[in-house]
């Protein structure tokens, strides 16, 4: 499975307590602490994604278009969401809010269209110029 698709299947278990929909479906929810703990720390079979680091999951979301947002709207409004932030806020745990416009819970359709980004190529400083005249490479031979 690709990235936004192994995402989905954890936001949609009973498996994983360290991410969860919030807004109505809208968002992902992540439990900073616990999903270090729960997910990037598995092992072997187990394991989810070729990270074990937080920072490296994060530039994936990234990649696949999720934004980060800032949490002052309003708590979610169903009894599973709510309950879920209410556990983590009083964990002192950092909860971490992204939003994809393709990744929503009551669209899965959607998802199909959560396409990696490629990244943006960077030349080295000491790098040659592309138009530099280059022997093996002139009209003349």
């Amino acid at each position: 499975l690709c990235f936004p698709q192994k995402l989905w299947k954890m936001v949609e278990s009973d498996e994983f307590r360290s991410l969860w929909w919030s807004e109505g479906g809208r968002c992902v929810a992540i439990n900073e602490d616990l999903f270090k703990e729960e997910v990037l720390g598995r092992v072997g079979p187990l394991r989810v994604f070729a990270t074990q680091s937080m920072k490296s999951f994060l530039r994936q979301m990234n990649l696949y278009g999720f934004t980060k947002m800032q949490r002052d709207f309003q708590r979610s409004a169903s009894l599973p969401e709510f309950l879920a932030e209410e556990a983590a806020a009083s964990a002192h745990n950092q909860i971490l809010y992204y939003y994809n416009p393709n990744f929503n819970r009551e669209h899965p359709h959607l998802l199909e269209k959560c396409k990696r980004r490629a990244g943006l190529k960077r030349r080295a400083p000491d790098a040659p110029e592309m138009n530099e005249k280059h022997p093996s490479r002139s009209p003349d031979g």
